[in-house]
């Protein structure tokens, strides 16, 4: 078992935190709560450090603990949202709406509206770049499974936006 210093997570923290906060923005929807989501992961970790089998398996973990971070948090919004009256969804700053092309922003919308774990798939195979064996030890499912929730995410946004499904 290797347990990781206090140094190793610095460095991952300072290497990997733009990456994992801008996974997080893509589950949650703001920039806030997704630096929110990775710090607290980051500040838990240097209180109980994981006991991993590798010393490549820390990013992993972290990539995890963030998705489930961000499950979370959806969890306790819609819990909210039921509860509460109907309001506007939240928006973007004007500056970050003002640069977003109109391209961008419909795919999205269009990733918005996929169920959680298709959403979560893509994010993790085609933002962060992942193997499907990297999104299968992420999401805690079988790599068949990723490719087959994949193929329907990606089906359900060519709908979404118009496009020819191959």
């Amino acid at each position: 078992m290797v347990i990781p210093r206090t140094s190793d997570l610095v460095a991952l923290y300072e290497e990997h935190q733009l990456r994992l906060v801008r996974m997080a923005v893509l589950l949650v929807g703001d920039e806030a709560t997704a630096e929110d989501v990775v710090q607290d992961v980051f500040l838990r970790m240097q209180d109980r450090s994981p006991r991993l089998d590798g010393e490549g398996k820390l990013l992993a973990y972290v990539r995890a603990a963030v998705l489930n971070g961000c499950r979370m948090v959806l969890r306790r919004r819609r819990m909210m949202w039921r509860h509460t009256e109907p309001h506007e969804p939240q928006v973007w700053s004007a500056e970050s709406a003002a640069m977003l092309g109109e391209d961008r922003r419909a795919v999205m919308r269009a990733l918005r509206r996929l169920p959680r774990r298709q959403r979560e798939a893509v994010v993790l195979r085609y933002y962060l770049d992942l193997s499907d064996d990297e999104v299968s030890a992420a999401m805690g499912i079988r790599p068949a499974t990723v490719r087959s929730t994949m193929a329907r995410a990606l089906a359900a946004l060519a709908r979404e936006l118009g496009e020819e499904v191959p």
